[in-house]
């Protein structure tokens, strides 16, 4: 089949992904004809792409249209899937067949022409992604799924290595205070089943819902986890304390320990960037400030 391979998506796997990614591209055409001819399927668009799937749009031999999702398997993407199955369609994408070998999933169709982020009022969208989450987090992570805690471990055990390679001390005295806040809440991180990338293009318009969300990549953790997205998509140094005080209202967390995995996610970044030999966001940096700073 002449499926083209964006080559977007090329560049990023070679980037980003190493020798897994470049296994996966040189793999992809033989994947999308074998999973097209296993599950019956028509292809019936071009192909979508992010920074690490390919997604085709097609239609099922009971004339059902669908999408076909194809990516690296890896510790996030492992658990895609499992939380699909477990929200069954309730504010997420239903998970309509899955591929464990590969991690291919064949999912129910949305609107990808309508994302969130096409949605003009920011405040309007903050709530859709805070309605969404109260209901995706309502539910307890199953076994086996990564977990929050372990990642706190990990950022603390990091941070001082971390902390000496930032050259500006104010910058360095915000990340430090990132880490202190998680060293607070880390003794309870939660049990509840996350997103973590809920952000305005990882929810789409579909037909049985007004909003759905797309691409999580679940672990077992603390709501409070899952707000920075919001609160860094479309940017806003003017708005994120009003979002970030809606989405705990609509999720009805305490907001001194939502404000700490907030922070702990800037954390994260943090720790990401300076281990890539990047420096830290600024605007993660402005959003840790005006946390830090209530």
């Amino acid at each position: 089949m002449d499926i083209r391979i964006p080559d977007e998506l090329v560049e990023s796997q070679h980037m980003y992904a190493g020798e897994a990614g470049r296994a996966f591209i040189a793999g992809l055409p033989a994947r999308v004809t074998e999973f097209v001819e296993r599950w019956d399927l028509t292809v019936d668009g071009p192909s979508m792409h992010g920074m690490a799937a390919l997604v085709l749009p097609v239609v099922r031999a009971d004339g059902t249209p669908a999408a076909v999702k194809f990516q690296v398997l890896d510790e996030e993407t492992e658990g895609e899937p499992v939380g699909l199955r477990v929200w069954g369609g309730d504010g997420a994408v239903r998970l309509l067949d899955h591929d464990s070998g590969t991690g291919t999933m064949l999912l129910e169709r949305l609107d990808s022409a309508r994302m969130l982020s096409t949605m003009a009022d920011t405040r309007k969208a903050v709530l859709v992604i805070a309605e969404l989450l109260a209901r995706l987090t309502s539910v307890p992570a199953p076994e086996g799924m990564r977990r929050l805690g372990d990642i706190a471990a990990e950022m603390v055990d990091d941070l001082p290595g971390a902390l000496k390679a930032i050259g500006d001390p104010v910058e360095r005295a915000i990340v430090e205070r990132c880490g202190g806040a998680v060293r607070e809440v880390m003794g309870e991180p939660g049990d509840r089943l996350l997103h973590w990338d809920l952000h305005f293009e990882n929810v789409l318009a579909s037909d049985r819902e007004p909003w759905l969300a797309i691409d999580p990549k679940p672990l077992a953790g603390d709501p409070g986890f899952d707000l920075w997205p919001a609160l860094n998509n479309r940017f806003d140094p003017d708005d994120v304390l009003w979002r970030f005080d809606a989405m705990t209202e609509v999720l009805g967390l305490d907001r001194e320990r939502a404000s700490a995995w907030t922070l702990g996610r800037v954390l994260q970044n943090a720790l990401w960037e300076i281990e890539d030999g990047r420096s830290v966001d600024e605007d993660d940096l402005e959003v840790a400030r005006l946390l830090l700073g209530r």
